[in-house]
C-alpha cells in the first residue's frame, strides 16, 4: 500500500511540475519520495534553484515561509497546515522590538531561522544551528540579542567570550525537556557509544557530548565515524534514518520522548492530497513583508556563506 501511494506521488509531482522538500525529521516513507531532504535552510536554498514552479514542504510552517521568502515567484505549500513550531511562535515582532529598544541600537538581533516571517522583519541577521557560531563571530556588532533559543544561544555565547550576549527564555520544548540525569543514564547503559547532541538541548546535557552539531552535522559525523555505537541527542527520526544508512552500526535514542509531534503531523497521504489539490496550505506573504523579512536571511548568506 505504501509503495503504491509513493508511486502515485512520484507520478503526480512529475506531471504537475512539483518539487517535494522533506525535513530530516520526516518519516522514512516521506523522505523516499522527496526531491531533497535536509535541514530547513538547506531545503530553502534547494527550492530556490529547483526548476519546478511549485514546492511542497514536508516540515513545519516557518520552513515553508522561508522557502517562499527566497522563492517568491513559486507557489509554495505546507503539506499539513497544522504543523507549526512552538519555538518559532514563542516570541513576536512587538516583544523583540521592545526588548531591542530597551537595550539600545548597538545590539544586533540575531534570529535562529526557527522564527516567523513577521519576527524576521525586525531582525538583523538569521542563523542556523550549523552557522550560528561563524555568523556571530563575523558580524561587526559586539553586542548580540540572540533569539529565541536560550540553549543554542548559551552554547554560542560560551565560545565567543569577547562578545556580549543577551538571551531570552525561549527554546525547543522537545529538546529542552531532556535532563542531565536522562543523558547520564543512557551513557551508562551504552558505555561504548559516542554521544552526539543538538545544541538545542540544555547546557547540562550538551556538556557530556562527544560531538555537538546540527541535525545534518550529527548525521554526517555518525556516517563518517569509525565508531560503531552512537547515542543520538536529537529528534528520534534521525535514529531511524541512520539505522537505514548505516546498518553495520548501532544507534540509540537519547530518550523515547525526543519526538516532535508537529513534524510527525505530516503523513504520506497529506503529501498525496496536497498534490491532488485536496489539502495543504499555500504560503501567501505580501511583498513589503517579504522584503523586510528576507533581509536577515540575505545577511546570513553574506556572513555564513
Amino acid at each position: 500500500m505504501i509503495k503504491d501511494i509513493q508511486q502515485k506521488i512520484l507520478n503526480l509531482k512529475k506531471e504537475r511540475d512539483v518539487c517535494i522538500l522533506a525535513h530530516s525529521y520526516m518519516s522514512e516513507e516521506i523522505c523516499e519520495i522527496a526531491d531533497f531532504t535536509g535541514d530547513s535552510y538547506a531545503l530553502s536554498v534547494k527550492a530556490k534553484t529547483a526548476p519546478q514552479s511549485t514546492v511542497i514542504m514536508c516540515g513545519v510552517r516557518f520552513m515553508a515561509e522561508t522557502v517562499k521568502l527566497l522563492s517568491p515567484q513559486k507557489k509554495v505549500y505546507l503539506a499539513n497546515p497544522i504543523a507549526g513550531c512552538p519555538m518559532a511562535e514563542q516570541m513576536d515582532k512587538e516583544l523583540i522590538s521592545q526588548v531591542k529598544e530597551g537595550l539600545g541600537q548597538d545590539y544586533a538581533v540575531v534570529a535562529y531561522i526557527n522564527t516567523t516571517t513577521e519576527l524576521k522583519t525586525v531582525c538583523d541577521v538569521c542563523v542556523t544551528s550549523s552557522s550560528a557560531l561563524k555568523i556571530c563571530r563575523a558580524i561587526p556588532q559586539k553586542n548580540i540579542l540572540f533569539i529565541p533559543d536560550i540553549n543554542l544561544g548559551t552554547y554560542i555565547k560560551e565560545q565567543i567570550p569577547e562578545k556580549n550576549f543577551k538571551l531570552l527564555h525561549g527554546g525547543c520544548p522537545t529538546h529542552a525537556k531532556i535532563s542531565e540525569k536522562e543523558a547520564l543514564a543512557v551513557k551508562k547503559a551504552h558505555p561504548n557509544a559516542l554521544f552526539l547532541v543538538h545544541p538545542e538541548c540544555r547546557a547540562e546535557v550538551v556538556k557530556h557530548a562527544d560531538f555537538v552539531g546540527s541535525t545534518s552535522g550529527i548525521m554526517d559525523f555518525a556516517e563518517k565515524s569509525t565508531a560503531k555505537e552512537f547515542i543520538i541527542g536529537t529528534e528520534n527520526s534521525i535514529v531511524q534514518h541512520l539505522q537505514f544508512k548505516c546498518p553495520d552500526k548501532d544507534f540509540y535514542p537519547l530518550s523515547k520522548d525526543l519526538v516532535c509531534h508537529n513534524m510527525k503531523a505530516t503523513t504520506l497521504i497529506d503529501v498525496y492530497n496536497c498534490l491532488l489539490g485536496k489539502g495543504g496550505e499555500e504560503m501567501i506573504i505580501d511583498e513589503e513583508t517579504r522584503q523586510k523579512a528576507v533581509n536577515c536571511i540575505n545577511k546570513m548568506i553574506e556572513y555564513g556563506g
